[in-house]
């Protein structure tokens, strides 16, 4: 079975995307950079041929112009959702990545897998005390993403703790775009 990785992702509709982000810089300028990354995300990681790419996209219904499979995220927190669409893949290994990280690409859903030889699970832990990929094997906790406190510096740690007793390894550390702070540093300092 070939290794999967699923691009974690909202429909682009205006007012509705990065809405952490939109507070700061507006609606479109939060819309342009999540469609674009999103573009970018799916391009590169779609072309890569040692994985295959499925967009899990919410709302369920969403429809998007787009050569890869979709699948609903479905009801519930982040972990919930992560969780279900691991499901999917019930004896192979996957990764699950945001579309709001400028640096991910194709070399580090690679290097993900590749860790995965040696561990039992692989995170890719985000500046903000978040992480931007987890990536697990056929060997899962039961519970992984459990008491994870979303969207806070604490993401990483909590989850952390549901892999206790697992093998883990890390990947590099990448900045994810949720604030405007993080907008500036990835523009250059513009709007």
């Amino acid at each position: 079975m070939k290794d999967t990785v699923f691009v974690f992702a909202r429909a682009p509709r205006l007012g509705a995307v990065k809405r952490r982000l939109a507070r700061d810089v507006g609606d479109r300028a939060a819309l342009r950079f999540h469609t674009g990354m999103l573009t970018r995300v799916a391009r590169e990681l779609g072309c890569c041929r040692r994985f295959r790419t499925v967009l899990a996209v919410t709302p369920d219904r969403a429809r998007l112009r787009t050569r890869l499979p979709l699948v609903p995220q479905g009801r519930g927190n982040l972990g919930e959702r992560m969780a279900r669409a691991a499901a999917r893949v019930p004896r192979g290994r996957v990764a699950i990545v945001g579309c709001d990280i400028p640096g991910l690409g194709a070399a580090d859903i690679v290097a993900a897998f590749r860790a995965l030889g040696r561990a039992d699970a692989v995170f890719g832990p985000a500046e903000d005390g978040g992480y931007w990929l987890v990536a697990r094997g056929p060997r899962r906790p039961a519970r992984p993403f459990a008491g994870v406190r979303w969207s806070t510096r604490h993401a990483l740690a909590d989850t952390l703790a549901n892999f206790s007793a697992r093998r883990v390894a890390m990947l590099r550390r990448l900045r994810d775009v949720d604030t405007a702070e993080d907008y500036l540093a990835w523009n250059g300092g513009r709007i």
